[in-house]
């Protein structure tokens, strides 16, 4: 019997375990499970039928504008608030009908962290794992761990009022990997902290992938690159896509695109350069002596334009291809989305907005 199967006949709490009445049927392959959830308030529909699932050790990034669904679904996920349809199952307890089970199973970091300022960062932790039901050696071992992952150890015994913005959101994130959940719901987990301690909260959520599921929820697109797996984005409460970056990239892009940088401008360049076969358009680039060029879907001509520029002598400088980034991948589905009936249309008819890596 797999391990997810067990845990929907029994779940431990306080050296105990609590039994259900019937055993849950689930797909073993995902640790979240989400089908055509949908919440109204009134005739406002906050999200609509909203599907998508997280496979154990997986990292998912889930993007969105302001508005477009996502906390709705983090609430509906951590059981704040029960879905108007459709079922959210995580570790195989149901969202709704068993909502402290999937307590149980979460560690979860809100936007803003849930930390009491009168308290040191030892006091609020221990407190946060005599909830979770945590105690004696148990306890100490894990508050060790915790502020040992999020390196609070020089402020474990400050008062957490006086700690700046960055410690404050270190101690909530402490706090979710307490009880060491398999599953981690992180809002926002990087906002107010500075270059060095983004990097190192990065680095943790990759090292937690494999042993924990994580929903990262971000503004902040380069983020979701850097960390994530898979990315699912949401808009006006439906999901418009989801897929790997790259896959999402591949999906949208209509033309493959090149930038080369020159030292002379000779006044036939571009000519000779769309008589290159296979070449679609040759356009000014943002620098003095650079060019976008606009290739064939699936060609790769840069040998060509390589050939042709140093034939001419122009004074080759700089010729690499250029990639979509994870931002005009959300940015061409958020705007173009509204004008599409079926949303998987966006995945094949709009046209790309393309930027260089840098």
């Amino acid at each position: 019997m797999s391990k997810i199967h067990r845990q929907a006949r029994g779940c431990s709490c306080e050296g105990g375990t609590a039994p259900f009445s019937a055993v849950v049927r689930i797909d073993v392959r995902f640790v979240i499970d989400v089908q055509n959830i949908t919440k109204r308030y009134g005739h406002h529909t906050a999200i609509d039928h909203v599907t998508f699932s997280v496979a154990k050790g997986e990292v998912l990034a889930f993007l969105g504008p302001n508005g477009a669904g996502k906390t709705t679904t983090m609430r509906i996920l951590t059981c704040f608030m029960p879905a108007t349809e459709g079922t959210a199952r995580v570790a195989g307890f149901d969202c709704t009908e068993q909502p402290l089970d999937v307590k149980r199973q979460i560690g979860y970091l809100p936007e803003t962290p849930p930390v009491y300022q009168e308290l040191t960062v030892t006091e609020y932790l221990t407190f946060a794992g005599r909830l979770r039901g945590i105690t004696g050696p148990k306890l100490s071992s894990a508050l060790d761990q915790s502020i040992g992952r999020l390196e609070l150890g020089s402020v474990r015994r400050r008062l957490i009022g006086n700690l700046s913005r960055g410690y404050r959101q270190r101690v909530g994130l402490a706090q979710a990997l307490l009880h060491d959940p398999p599953v981690l719901i992180l809002d926002e987990p990087t906002v107010g902290l500075d270059p060095k301690q983004i990097i190192e909260i990065r680095e943790l959520i990759k090292s937690l992938a494999g042993s924990h599921s994580v929903i990262l929820s971000t503004h902040i697109l380069p983020e979701a690159t850097a960390v994530c797996q898979r990315v699912v984005i949401i808009n006006k409460g439906r999901i418009v896509a989801e897929d790997t970056p790259e896959q999402l990239s591949a999906r949208l892009r209509q033309s493959e695109k090149v930038s080369i940088t020159l030292k002379t401008i000779p006044a036939d360049c571009g000519t000779k350069l769309r008589a290159i076969p296979g070449i679609l358009n040759v356009l000014p680039g943002q620098a003095g002596g650079s060019f976008l060029i606009e290739c064939e879907l699936g060609r790769d001509l840069r040998d060509e334009i390589a050939r042709v520029a140093v034939s001419n002598h122009w004074g080759l400088l700089e010729l690499r291809t250029v990639s979509m980034t994870l931002e005009d991948v959300f940015l061409q589905l958020t705007r173009h989305e509204d004008h599409l009936s079926d949303p998987a249309e966006a995945t094949v008819s709009m046209a790309a907005a393309e930027r260089t890596d840098a």
